[in-house]
């Protein structure tokens, strides 16, 4: 469902305060949902990407849907800036160069397949964004990592060791889910 530029708008304007508020205060945006219109009240699952200077400066989300949208979008507003392990937690002096990148995702659908083969023969570049679970090991790839993997045996193998798993390992019990995508970044 495509949200409207009005609804955009607030998202994005929601994840930029959340970033203002935990440089003033150290803690996420509050939010109280019924306080937006229904479609951002809905349970939705998203990620938040920060970039610096076209650099990657952050990114944090999840792939099930736990809270409503604008309180998803909020809270992982905030731990994109300051606490994705990778990076150190964002300075007042970044804010003004910072780009933010809402990725709102669909419910995700399992995928059926024998094979490694049959599996990358499903995968759709530049669409799907892909959920890898084995066993305690998972991992996911949003839809804009194809530009970085743009084959899908590659995708694959990268992904598998995103989750902890050797580049070449298959198993009759990996369990993959796709999902699409609608990405809202600065009006």
């Amino acid at each position: 469902m495509p949200f409207t530029k009005q609804h955009s708008q607030i998202l994005y304007e929601t994840a930029y305060t959340s970033i203002q508020h935990g440089l003033l205060y150290s803690k996420p945006l509050s939010i109280d949902s019924h306080n937006y219109p229904s479609e951002l009240q809905i349970l939705r699952a998203s990620f938040v990407t920060l970039k610096h200077r076209n650099n990657l400066r952050g990114c944090m989300g999840t792939t099930t849907p736990l809270r409503p949208l604008i309180e998803d979008v909020a809270l992982h507003a905030y731990t994109a800036a300051f606490a994705d392990p990778r990076f150190p937690p964002l300075k007042t002096t970044e804010l003004d160069r910072l780009d933010i990148n809402l990725s709102i995702l669909s419910l995700p659908e399992t995928l059926h397949f024998q094979t490694e083969e049959e599996l990358t023969q499903q995968l759709r570049p530049k669409i799907d964004g892909i959920i890898l679970r084995e066993g305690r090991n998972h991992s996911t790839f949003l839809p804009s990592v194809w530009e970085l993997l743009p084959e899908p045996r590659e995708f694959l193998r990268q992904l598998k060791q995103k989750a902890g798993l050797p580049p070449h390992y298959w198993s009759a019990t990996i369990s993959i889910q796709r999902y699409t995508t609608e990405s809202i970044s600065a009006p």
